[in-house]
């Protein structure tokens, strides 16, 4: 089994505030990344939805940015971005299902998990940060924090409700038979 890398801390964490930095660092670079990702993930949906989905988060993806970049002027913090590996092996794993050749209603199901998994990191990141200004005593921080939170729990329930959907016509295209039907007998 090969060993993953073990992130590489460019400055030492010696107190709850710069764990608070380092998690931003961590989510602020996680955000662009995911920007040229959600492009090409939009570009390789097919359903109408689910590229509409990718698209509209690709905006809130970048407010979320915004909003993190407002936060380290408001702290008076440089922000330089911290590589998130990650969001990296995350985004990978969209990628690799991007360049698969395989039927659009298994590739946008696919999509979807690929998708669910980075939201679900997201929100990780989003609620320790989240708390860690509230301890820290930051409330516009925390603000911003609880709303991008909430806006990224949003992203995970409305991807929920595309895979439900997908997963229905994906069952329904094979007659309840086939390479499907196996998934519910099981």
């Amino acid at each position: 089994m090969a060993s993953l890398p073990v992130p590489m801390y460019t400055c030492p964490i010696e107190s709850l505030r710069d764990l608070y930095v380092e998690q931003l660092r961590d989510l602020y670079n996680g955000e662009n990344q995911l920007c040229a990702a959600l492009q090409e993930m939009a570009r390789a949906a097919t359903s109408m939805e689910l590229r509409s989905v990718f698209d509209n988060h690709l905006e809130a993806t970048r407010q979320h940015a915004r909003r993190i970049e407002s936060i380290f002027k408001e702290m008076d913090d440089s922000l330089w971005e911290k590589p998130s590996h990650a969001m990296l092996a995350l985004i990978d794993d969209c990628r690799e299902i991007i360049e698969k050749k395989l039927d659009p209603i298994l590739k946008d199901s696919a999509l979807v998990v690929a998708a669910q998994r980075v939201e679900h990191y997201e929100i990780a990141g989003y609620s320790c940060a989240y708390g860690f200004a509230k301890i820290l005593g930051a409330p516009s921080a925390a603000k911003l924090l609880s709303t991008t939170l909430t806006e990224e729990i949003e992203a995970a329930k409305m991807l929920s409700i595309i895979a439900a959907k997908l997963s229905l016509r994906a069952n329904q295209g094979s007659n309840g038979r086939g390479r499907f039907a196996s998934l519910a007998a099981s």
